[in-house]
Parts: C-alpha cells; structure tokens; sequence
C-alpha cells in the first residue's frame, strides 16, 4: 500500500513539475536601449571628432568636452536604475 502511494504521490510530483515548468527567456531584453543606442553614437561621433582633420569652426573642443559629459551623464543613469 505504501509503495502504491509513493508511485502516486512520484508521479503526481512529476505532472505538476511538468505542468508548470519554470522559463527563464534565453535573452533578456535589453534594458533602456535609447540610451544604450545613444552612448554608441556619442561614442563614434567623439572619435570622429578626435580625429577629424578640422575643428569645426571653432568648436571641436567644446563639442568634445560636452559629449564627454552626456557620456558620463548617461552611464550614471544607468547605474542608477532599480526597474
């Protein structure tokens, strides 16, 4: 009796575990992907300017300096994301 019980109770273990399997996604999806869109573009456009051949009538450094800061802007605001 008691073997009978344990199969029924093995096997009832076995169809609910199958029933509701636990899923994880392979891939999360990436989080804020503007903003991680937009740290590549600064990126790129920083080592454009780095190494363009003029200054942009003036302005090279300042533009530099300013994405330099909306980098380091935007890489705090992700650290500070508890969502």
């Amino acid at each position: 009796m008691t073997i009978k019980l344990t199969r029924l109770l093995g096997a009832a273990v076995v169809l609910l575990a199958l029933a509701f399997p636990v899923t994880t996604p392979a891939n999360p999806p990436e989080r804020h992907p503007e903003i991680r869109q937009a740290l590549a573009s600064l990126r790129r456009a920083k080592e454009y300017m780095e190494h363009a051949a003029h200054d942009f009538g003036g302005h090279r450094v300042e533009a530099i300096r300013a994405t330099n800061e909306a980098i380091q802007q935007l890489e705090i605001a992700l650290k500070y994301d508890k969502n």
